[in-house]
């Protein structure tokens, strides 16, 4: 098995959980962390898989001003979700998030945080826009975007 395949597997087997999650609420990454911790098995073997692909350059092979990303998964449905994997260690294109965004953040080098959060799950409710930004070293990270819904630019 290719380690695009291997990692895509290992995110397949976590969407059942984080279709239980929904992005509106407040404590939606506390649910995830409860279900899916970062120390967990599920989640240290993940990390693994992620970072031999990005390595190998089996996913996140394609660059825009020095982030690294790629799509894993395209959304099937509205109901679905689209994975999106990036290495970064800087700021990336602003967008909105019309249905939400949920992030699994995996440190790499340093003491990486995402948006000023430490590694893990950060979520972000439907209709909310950031410029996605790894300071402190650099991460990899899976997006899950319901509907594959994002749209780039700046604030509305």
């Amino acid at each position: 098995m290719s380690d695009k395949e291997q990692l895509k597997a290992l995110v397949e087997a976590l969407l059942p959980v984080i279709r239980e999650v929904d992005p509106s609420q407040p404590d939606a990454a506390r649910k995830l962390a409860a279900r899916l911790p970062l120390g967990g098995p599920e989640l240290s073997t993940l990390r693994a898989a992620l970072r031999a692909a990005v390595e190998s350059k089996a996913v996140a092979d394609r660059e825009n001003d020095g982030v690294r990303f790629s799509r894993l998964r395209k959304a099937e449905a509205e109901t679905d979700y689209s994975i999106d994997v990036v290495h970064m260690n800087k700021p990336a294109l602003a967008h909105t998030h019309p249905r939400g965004e949920i992030d699994l953040c995996f440190a790499v080098e340093g003491d990486a945080r995402f948006d000023d959060q430490p590694e893990g799950w950060t979520v972000y409710p439907p209709g909310s826009w950031h410029v996605p930004t790894v300071s402190g070293g650099a991460m990899d990270i899976l997006y899950f975007l319901p509907g594959g819904a994002i749209a780039f630019g700046p604030k509305a």
